[in-house]
């Protein structure tokens, strides 16, 4: 966005002390947003309340997917293309040419997304066992997948020409799938400024960037100062500019949930989005909020949903957060490795355990489609839901989330402070949920001998109930089972499932 478009329809003021939040469409028109229940300070947010949709769902899949997909070397590649001497700047010289006359906007077009049925793809997802569906509505590249007035740079008009957002959203809904949308915009205005860059060394040293190109600046951004370089840009009108792109976004869409790659971004700025966000959802749903807010920050008294990138509690959090991760890359990258189907399981049990949910990013190809190994992990964990989704969806954790050496703090430290989202489980880590009355132990590795739960021995502080009956889940046989004073013990069952991680239904004596 230009600095002519911000002086024509700046949000001068912020307009927060009238509580009204203006939507600025190219031509210049304005349309006051909802005035509702929430104002943009803490205090108003305190009145949030989690909604039940969310903390039933446990499981939801996110397509983290754009025109960084088409080079095939994984994340961030329009920005470390401009980086002299990385791997992703070799790559581009050699299969593109140099970022001066080559640069990432002559990568968009290339996107074309040919193979990419949006319907299908939910209806297998909802097969695999997600609740929620999120669309990546942008990424740090400032490039839009929904049909936007505010720059050129998005979906319709380039590359597929398609509205990827309102495709997914549709395909959603037709599946019964809630529909959230993810934004990274917040960074990207000091991100990209590699792409104002030059070559050190070499016949093209100097030579500038394609992103000092003023044509090309509604793509790249204006120039930062000296002491913009942080995550979130401290430029008021980036500022302006980033709160009028959501806006958009938020009500085109109307999504159920809204991701952000930060914390709540600029202040009274992510605060006026948030308060409009929220008030918006009431007035769609009849005056019952259903939208939920996730940022990686941990809220005090509520007010949002703490997302943690890659990482994952250590303990029960008194209020629903969400683990954000992939199975890979979160681009495509060529010869990458994914993790399993049972590793997807495992990390989500874990987290459900401690009042999480998972949102995981489902990598696709450039063109859209999954490869055969991506089907095979997502074939993985569609086998095992509906057998032990019981002790998952709808669950509330119990007591403490788990028992066995996963559970004594030696787990390696995630990305933002919560411990690694890839652990490696044995079948002595138990996870326990609860739901309806009835307990859920996972076993988090197939046993090869009798299982032990010491939380539900007789002598145990954690447990003054007698245990009636033990299930296996996915099983009709008979477990047999015995409640000393020290564990319970379940007897090896003769047959175990195909499956890695193994559910038990313990039901307790009244």
């Amino acid at each position: 966005m230009n600095k002519r478009f911000l002086k024509q329809t700046g949000l001068t003021g912020l307009l927060v002390l009238a509580l009204t939040i203006t939507v600025i469409a190219q031509q210049g028109k304005k349309e006051k947003a909802v005035i509702g229940k929430f104002q943009p300070t803490d205090e108003s947010f305190k009145q949030y309340q989690y909604p039940e949709w969310f903390r039933d769902a446990k499981f939801g899949i996110w397509a983290h997917w754009g025109p960084q997909a088409v080079p095939r070397m994984g994340d961030w590649y329009a920005k470390k293309m401009y980086q002299e001497g990385s791997a992703d700047y070799k790559y581009h010289l050699e299969h593109y040419g140099h970022p001066s006359k080559f640069g990432y906007k002559d990568i968009i077009p290339l996107w074309k997304a040919e193979r990419w049925d949006p319907e299908q793809l939910m209806k297998l997802y909802k097969k695999v066992g997600a609740k929620y569906f999120v669309s990546m509505a942008t990424h740090h590249d400032d490039f839009f997948l929904w049909n936007s007035k505010i720059h050129k740079w998005n979906a319709v008009n380039m590359g597929p020409k398609k509205d990827v957002v309102g495709l997914w959203q549709k395909a959603a809904k037709n599946e019964g799938l809630r529909f959230g949308v993810s934004e990274h915009l917040g960074a990207s205005y000091t991100w990209f400024q590699s792409s104002r860059g030059a070559d050190k060394n070499g016949p093209l040293a100097g030579v500038p960037y394609d992103g000092v190109n003023p044509a090309y600046e509604d793509l790249y951004h204006p120039a930062t100062t000296p002491d913009d370089k942080g995550w979130l840009t401290n430029n008021p009108d980036n500022q302006k500019n980033w709160l009028a792109c959501i806006t958009e976004l938020i009500d085109m869409y109307k999504p159920d949930l809204l991701y952000s790659d930060s914390e709540l971004p600029f202040g009274i700025v992510g605060k006026t989005m948030l308060a409009h966000y929220y008030n918006q959802d009431l007035a769609k749903n009849g005056g019952k909020l259903e939208a939920v807010y996730t940022c990686k920050l941990v809220p005090s008294d509520g007010k949002w949903v703490r997302d943690i990138e890659r990482g994952v509690n250590d303990s029960i959090s008194p209020y629903p957060w969400q683990t954000d991760t992939s199975i890979g890359d979160w681009f495509y990258r060529t010869g990458q490795k994914y993790r399993t189907g049972a590793e997807v399981i495992q990390m989500l049990v874990d987290i459900v355990s401690k009042n999480g949910n998972l949102l995981i990013n489902v990598v696709q190809t450039p063109e859209g489609d999954l490869e055969p190994d991506v089907l095979t992990i997502l074939d993985e964990i569609g086998k095992w839901t509906p057998a032990n989704g019981v002790g998952i969806y709808g669950s509330r954790p119990w007591k403490i989330f788990g028992e066995g050496p996963l559970t004594s703090g030696k787990q390696k430290k995630g990305q933002f402070g919560g411990l690694s989202d890839n652990q490696a489980f044995s079948a002595s880590d138990i996870r326990f949920t609860t739901k309806g009355g009835k307990l859920y132990a996972y076993c988090m590795g197939k046993p090869t001998e009798d299982i032990k739960i010491s939380s539900l021995g007789k002598s145990s502080k954690l447990n003054d109930k007698a245990i009636a009956a033990v299930k296996m889940l996915g099983s009709n046989e008979k477990i047999k089972f015995n409640q000393e004073a020290d564990a319970l013990v379940i007897t090896k069952p003769a047959v175990l499932p195909d499956w890695k991680v193994v559910g038990f239904e313990i039901t307790f004596k009244k």
